[in-house]
């Protein structure tokens, strides 16, 4: 599959890295000599970030190339994503050749802020093909994007819109109707609104600004709303309640969102003064691989709640299985996240026994018991582990799990992974030993039939294969 970004801006860049860690070839089309060279570095921080959100791998990375001609770009290509300037005439000229070359199924997508897609649309002879697209930046992390369809908009086209984007691990928001500046940006235009009136007047510096929201409201919108926030502020009661409570309030004159503050080179002066106090001391590129950082860190957090963005994140997951090798099964594909290396700049030693027991999870599942199988009633515990630690493992690594059964008979389920990281080198082995248990009693009892036998099934291919050099070790025990 393909993908044409036209503009290969901060979004356009975004949108790139998205598709290509996805899978997809990209070819970017950019009259800026220097387009290359800025789309290496946000791949750079894109590769370091967005594998970091999944306990699985991502799919092989596609192709990237920069056409000399919009013809060559647009050639074969499902998805043409456009992210040139906020400026319509510019738009309008750009749609006008897309659509002498572009696939007959490809989807036109515009990263546009504010246009209407009835807007864009205009003067197009393929306006069905055509509706808004748009992402929040970083768009290879971020996983809200707007998908705003006109009246013209093929119904086909949002439906098929929705379904690769989806494929990427994004959160398709389907904006029943067009409005300027669609729901998002008119959300955060009003905040941006209030924010500048508090400079203007000096209530409240820029830092202090994103204090109140970093510290305070902020912390809360990352995982709930506006509306379910303000339900719970409403007590027992509920949302009626506060709305009681809290709805007359609106009357009162505290918002300045009717008005503007000029800007004029005096508040220009003073925001940008702020501002550089604020983060002079910092590139931008450092203050984007913290925001990346902290970013992976919150998403990776609401993953194991499956809340907001943590449910796009494991929704996606689920369709990126591991790739099975000839003998024994891998159990674990992955990238280390930054949030996993300690003091001394490697994977700290907790995480071993994580992959460990996401390799044992993962085995549960091969065998039969899975979460169905939980539900029912029946699981497997672990009752003793042994790790290994033999190599150095860092951030942004790709760690590759082997499991062989040492044993699987009865109530006993004997495992041995292997941790490779990097090159392939031998990182670690967890070696692990289970029971299988009957939830109800919390007391080991036989498994399933069908466990049973897949369990048999391991033992007996793996039955062959030589013991694994460190299986049965003592903690202390030279080799």
């Amino acid at each position: 599959m393909k993908a044409a970004i036209i503009g290969g801006g901060v979004i356009g860049g975004g949108w790139a890295a998205r598709f290509l860690l996805n899978g997809w070839d990209v070819a970017v089309f950019d009259p800026d000599p220097e387009a290359a060279r800025k789309i290496a570095e946000v791949l750079d921080n894109a590769r370091a970030a967005l594998p970091a959100l999944y306990d699985v791998a991502l799919p092989p990375e596609g192709t990237l190339s920069f056409p000399s001609t919009l013809e060559e770009t647009l050639e074969n290509a499902l998805w043409i994503q456009e992210s040139a300037p906020e400026r319509i005439e510019v738009k309008h000229s750009i749609y006008s050749q897309i659509q002498r070359h572009m696939n007959v199924d490809a989807i036109v997508g515009s990263s546009t802020s504010g246009f209407r897609p009835s807007q864009l649309q205009s003067g197009m002879d393929k306006p069905e093909r055509l509706l808004v697209a748009h992402p929040f930046n970083p768009v290879y992390l971020m996983p809200l994007v707007e998908l705003v369809p006109s009246p013209q908009t093929a119904p086909d086209t949002t439906r098929r819109a929705q379904e690769i984007l989806t494929s990427l691990g994004m959160h398709p928001l389907v904006i029943r109707k067009e409005i300027d500046g669609h729901v998002a940006d008119r959300l955060m235009e009003a905040l941006w609104r209030e924010a500048l009136w508090l400079v203007k007047d000096g209530i409240a510096t820029t830092q202090e600004i994103d204090d109140a929201m970093r510290f305070g409201f902020g912390l809360r919108w990352g995982q709930m709303g506006l509306f379910e926030t303000y339900r719970i502020a409403g007590g027992e009661a509920g949302m009626r309640h506060f709305l009681e409570q809290f709805g007359p309030a609106l009357a009162w004159p505290w918002s300045k969102l009717t008005d503007v503050p000029e800007m004029d080179a005096a508040l220009i002066d003073r925001i940008a003064a702020q501002s550089d106090a604020q983060s002079g001391h910092m590139s931008i590129r450092e203050l984007e691989r913290l925001r990346d950082g902290n970013l992976v860190a919150m998403m990776r957090a609401l993953r194991r709640t499956g809340a907001a963005a943590g449910g796009t994140i494991a929704a996606h997951e689920q369709t990126l299985a591991p790739p099975q090798g000839p003998d024994l099964p891998v159990t674990v594909d992955r990238v280390i996240p930054p949030t996993w290396t300690d003091y001394n700049g490697h994977m700290n030693e907790a995480h071993y026994l994580e992959v460990g027991a996401q390799a044992s999870d993962r085995f549960m599942e091969m065998i039969g018991a899975d979460a169905a199988y939980i539900a029912g009633g029946l699981s497997y515990f672990t009752v003793e582990t042994h790790i290994r630690h033999l190599d150095e493992v860092k951030a942004g690594e790709r760690m590759k799990v082997t499991t062989q059964v040492l044993a699987g008979k009865g109530k006993k389920l004997h495992l041995f992974h292997r941790l490779r990281a990097g090159d392939g080198r031998l990182s670690a082995t967890v070696e692990t030993l289970l029971l299988h248990v009957d939830l109800t009693t919390r007391r080991s009892a036989a498994p399933a039939a069908h466990v049973a036998e897949a369990v048999e099934s391991y033992a007996a291919k793996h039955g062959g294969l030589p013991l694994p050099e460190g299986a049965g070790r003592a903690v202390g025990q030279r080799g």
